[in-house]
């Protein structure tokens, strides 16, 4: 009675099949979880120890196996053992297809963030303007990837996927020229990483406003003014507009001018730029280019004098400009040459009155 039961027949299959195929499911499912348990943590132990990349890859890789698609794989497996009708065989051939399409997305963008993150933590060191690029070139690749999927999934249902792509490239256009603005923004974004006229962390000066690059994203650029308050700027806007980026600057070209009274004498005038030259190559981190007598001012005899700092940083600049400062004012006493300011002389004429004939 029990062997005539267990004969029995269901959606072609005896029900003694159906038990085997079950037990083969759950069996089949086990042993691949257990396999990718074993293999995450092997690969965990290895990376941590060498510090492999590709240990790590594959320890999450194995660690993003989805659950469901090890019961797809079981699932398959187990229709060995049915005598299934065609057309349920074939609808579990495909489900293994599109669950094996979307688990390689999953370990693509698996892959994808790894190999990223690690070039990421290097150019924080080396470059941080190429961080941007790694995001960009991340979401680019991600969306790539899942594109691909989705066609190739579409593709394995019978869809024709030419006429889908003709119709996405239509229905793209018809989006791109309602959403020009944002697309304006995006492809900006992609010069400013591509060509990078700057980085994270220069500091710009566009116009009355100014500030350290805080984060360049895909619409916009943010800066941190001095001030403390964030400067956001759309990016099609920040490469129309003139830049200036001091992040660039490895060495700061100063002048400046003073200015000493028309009574000084002539041999003391002609020690100025010496003097001048003096106060300026006593500095560290300087390089004298010129000092002379450069005009005659309203009320002063002119001197222009340049030299280069050779740090761009500004703290730097200013501390090597005062101690210049200093040094003159001290020399200048010390030689009894004075400063000119603003001054008008008048001159007073008396008429003598004329005498009576």
């Amino acid at each position: 009675m029990n062997l005539e039961f267990m004969n029995k027949t269901v959606f072609g299959s005896s029900l003694m099949q159906w038990l085997i195929a079950g037990a083969v499911l759950v069996a089949v499912v086990i042993l691949l979880r257990l396999v990718q348990r074993l293999v995450q943590r092997r690969f965990e132990a290895f990376a941590g120890s060498s510090r492999a990349q590709w240990a790590k890859i594959v320890s999450e890789i194995m660690g993003h196996t989805k659950f469901l698609f090890l019961l797809v794989v079981g699932v398959f497996v187990a229709t060995f053992f049915l005598k299934l009708p065609g057309r349920a065989q074939s609808v579990i051939s495909d489900l293994l297809i599109i669950g094996l399409l979307i688990q390689a997305g999953i370990w693509g963008g698996v892959v994808i963030v790894s190999v990223l993150d690690s070039y990421q933590r290097r150019a924080m060191e080396e470059n941080p303007g190429s961080v941007t690029t790694i995001n960009i070139i991340g979401i680019i690749s991600k969306v790539a990837l899942w594109a691909a999927v989705l066609l190739l999934a579409l593709d394995n249902l019978g869809f024709n996927i030419t006429t889908l792509v003709a119709g996405l490239g239509i229905g793209g256009v018809a989006i791109a020229l309602a959403v020009q603005n944002v697309l304006g923004d995006l492809f900006a974004s992609l010069a400013i990483t591509l060509d990078k006229p700057f980085v994270i962390g220069d500091f710009l000066i566009l116009g009355e406003h100014m500030g350290s690059v805080e984060h360049v994203g895909l619409k916009t650029t943010r800066l941190r003014s001095l001030s403390g308050e964030q400067l956001v700027f759309s990016n099609s806007d920040l490469l129309n507009s003139r830049i200036r980026n001091y992040g660039r600057m490895f060495e700061r070209r100063v002048v400046f001018t003073l200015g000493v009274t028309y009574e000084t004498p002539r041999e003391k005038l002609k020690r100025i730029p010496g003097i001048i030259r003096e106060a300026i190559q006593a500095q560290d981190n300087t390089r004298f280019d010129r000092s002379h007598f450069s005009a005659y001012g309203d009320f002063a005899l002119m001197f222009e004098s340049v030299y280069y700092v050779l740090k761009p940083d500004y703290n730097v600049y200013m501390d090597i400009q005062q101690a210049i400062y200093f040094a003159i004012h001290e020399r200048f006493e010390e030689e009894g040459i004075d400063f000119a300011y603003p001054t008008r002389r008048l001159y007073v004429t008396t008429i003598e009155p004329e005498s009576p004939s």
